[in-house]
């Protein structure tokens, strides 16, 4: 595996390459990120990563400095993958000057649910894969369903943009008891990871509502939260929304079928935990 710094150097590495599958990532990588790289695999060929902690998308009072990373061990893990080429570019190779351009989503989608309450977070997101699809310029790029607002707004930046790279939804990578895999797991205390699980557990019961005809959102996503409140976490939000655009359906919406998600946001302790199940 090439591990390359420079968009320059990465650039020459890669050209001629026109099935080119690309996994951006944050490092400390965990299973959930290697399934990504595994169908990518199916998908392209050959199989770019990257790591880069993205200063843009963490707020004043969010954990930059304390993010985990976990450089030489994410390079065993993505050799034993095939991975061709780590893009792992330091500000200074990704931001030579500062980063004054803004891709910015529009506010419907990026200022709901996440955004609400991380402002500017989709706005570092959406910049910086839009930078990073311009260095690796990639045919497809997976991206985890985890991180549900996050894929529709990749996606849709790439379709409004017309780039030439399809967006892949890889499924949720869980643990045995439910719970996600993401790399603030780790913050978990053994106690509160016993009790993470609840989160997924929440969601399957109020899919499990919705499918049954309780039909009534509010008083669904109202009690699901209490719930949580009743087990110690503090919850940001768990919100019922259309899968087309996660916009909260109508009651003309429920009643002729419309696709649903169920996305929720919690902490439990000093960790944020998110969520999603499709309903």
């Amino acid at each position: 595996m090439k591990i390359i710094s420079s968009i320059e150097e990465l650039r020459d590495q890669l050209r001629g390459q026109l099935r080119t599958a690309f996994v951006p990532t944050m490092g400390n990588l965990h299973e959930g990120h290697l399934s990504l790289m595994r169908l990518a695999r199916k998908h392209g060929d050959p199989v770019v990563a990257s790591i880069f902690v993205n200063r843009l998308q963490f707020g004043p009072n969010e954990d930059f400095d304390k993010y985990p990373r976990t450089f030489q061990a994410d390079i065993e893990k993505l050799e034993k993958e095939g991975v061709y080429v780590l893009f792992a570019p330091t500000e200074r190779d990704l931001y030579p000057e500062p980063q004054e351009f803004r891709v910015r989503p529009p506010d419907d989608l990026g200022n709901t649910l996440e955004g609400e309450f991380r402002p500017g977070f989709f706005t570092g997101v959406t910049t910086v894969v839009l930078k990073l699809f311009s260095c690796v310029q990639p045919r497809v790029a997976v991206f985890g369903k985890k991180d549900y607002q996050q894929l529709m707004i990749v996606r849709n930046m790439s379709k409004q943009f017309a780039l030439p790279t399809e967006i892949i939804a890889a499924e949720t990578y869980r643990a045995d008891d439910g719970l996600a895999l993401s790399s603030r797991n780790g913050y978990l205390t053994p106690d509160e990871r016993a009790e993470a699980p609840r989160l997924y557990q929440t969601l399957n019961e109020v899919a499990d509502e919705v499918r049954g005809g309780h039909l009534d959102i509010f008083d669904l996503e109202r009690q699901a939260m209490a719930r949580l409140a009743a087990h110690g976490w503090k919850p940001d939000y768990i919100s019922i929304r259309k899968r087309a655009d996660l916009q909260p359906p109508s009651a003309g919406d429920l009643a002729q079928g419309e696709l649903l998600v169920v996305l929720a946001a919690a902490k439990l302790g000093v960790t944020r935990l998110i969520d999603n199940l499709e309903i």
